[in-house]
């Protein structure tokens, strides 16, 4: 099983999920503006991609550059404010075998099948 935390209203997530879709993959869309994740579950998926958690965090996003550019936040604080602002979060996130990536650019998803 694939899982892919997906916003459709993005053409990257649209183009890693066509490209996951096009190999047959077994998916599990999970559209995570719909359905936010959890501090513990955005917890293990920064684990599982080996990043910080300001790796996955859209410095571009509106509501980043109003509330919170320029603060020294702790990486705790950082997944609370992705949990309660899930739009802030680096899309989309592939997991397959306890692997995850970002799909930016959407071809590298092809790097965990």
């Amino acid at each position: 099983m694939t899982t892919i935390y997906h916003n459709p209203r993005c053409s990257k997530s649209r183009q890693c999920l066509a490209i996951l879709e096009d190999k047959k993959e077994d998916l599990e869309i999970i559209k995570y503006l719909e359905t936010p994740l959890t501090k513990d579950k955005l917890e293990g998926i920064i684990n599982l991609l080996g990043i910080k958690p300001m790796e996955l965090v859209r410095t571009n996003e509106a509501i980043w550059k109003q509330e919170f550019k320029g603060k020294d936040l702790l990486d705790d604080e950082l997944i609370q404010i992705m949990v309660s602002h899930p739009k802030l979060i680096e899309r989309p996130i592939v997991i397959k075998n306890k692997r995850a990536i970002i799909g930016r650019p959407p071809e590298k998803v092809l790097d965990i099948l």
